[in-house]
């Protein structure tokens, strides 16, 4: 990974430790503090591509810190950390706009391989802002590179890396239903069952910056099958 900087949001200072020390090992500048509201001054002064973000955080929880970071710095990622592991945590997360979720203990294989993964986009952004190369699809053009959506009627947003891979999951498979499984394994989320709803969330933030929420033609539900991308 190329030399970004990082904010580790963590209360517990031992976890954060051994977090900080882990990143530091592979060339990342990382900057530690232990609570939102310290959060908040580091970010207004330092530009974070990513930020690993703690959910029980003291005085103001880590779900509310995400939306105000999503809400102010849109371009910056978002790994949610939490002893919270289930089906609805996760979507609440990406509901307030995270980019992914994993929980305690942290593996930091694992932590490490998904942080690249959103480091390529980050790292890209910062380079490719300006680039011009666009899929272009039916009434909406994005950038794969720096995520940016345009609509038709010249409404820019950036979306963030799962909604990113949802939609490129949509387009390769324009025309034809994609299940709601092979949507979650696109995401990194394999362990997909009936009652995660973190798909359908993602799905409907889509749909909102698509402006495609009340006649859904773009976006369609198909009823047992999953959701498919019309032509």
């Amino acid at each position: 990974m190329r030399h970004e900087k990082l904010l580790i949001v963590e209360d517990d200072r031992e976890i954060g430790k051994l977090i900080t020390t882990q990143l530091t090992s592979l060339n990342l500048h990382v900057d530690h503090v232990i609570s939102a509201e310290l959060a908040l001054k580091k970010i207004a002064k330092h530009p974070y591509g990513l930020i690993l973000l703690d959910i029980n955080l003291p005085q103001m929880d880590g779900l509310s810190l995400c939306r105000k970071i999503k809400e102010h710095y849109p371009t910056t990622s978002v790994i949610l950390l939490t002893a919270l592991s289930s089906d609805m945590d996760r979507v609440i997360g990406l509901e307030m706009g995270a980019d992914d979720y994993i929980c305690k203990p942290v593996d930091l294989l694992e932590l490490e391989l998904r942080m690249r993964a959103l480091y390529k986009r980050v790292a890209v952004n910062i380079d490719s802002d300006e680039s011009e190369e666009f899929i272009e699809y039916a009434d909406f053009k994005l950038h794969p590179d720096n995520r940016t959506l345009i609509t038709s009627s010249g409404v820019e947003s950036r979306l963030t890396e799962a909604e990113h891979k949802v939609l490129i999951c949509l387009i390769s498979n324009a025309g034809k239903a994609t299940s709601r499984e092979k949507i979650s394994e696109e995401i990194g989320q394999p362990d997909w069952s009936p009652n995660d709803r973190t798909v359908d969330v993602l799905i409907g933030r889509l749909r909102k910056k698509l402006n495609d929420e009340k006649d859904q033609k773009r976006i369609v539900t198909v009823r047992g099958k999953g959701y498919m991308l019309s032509l």
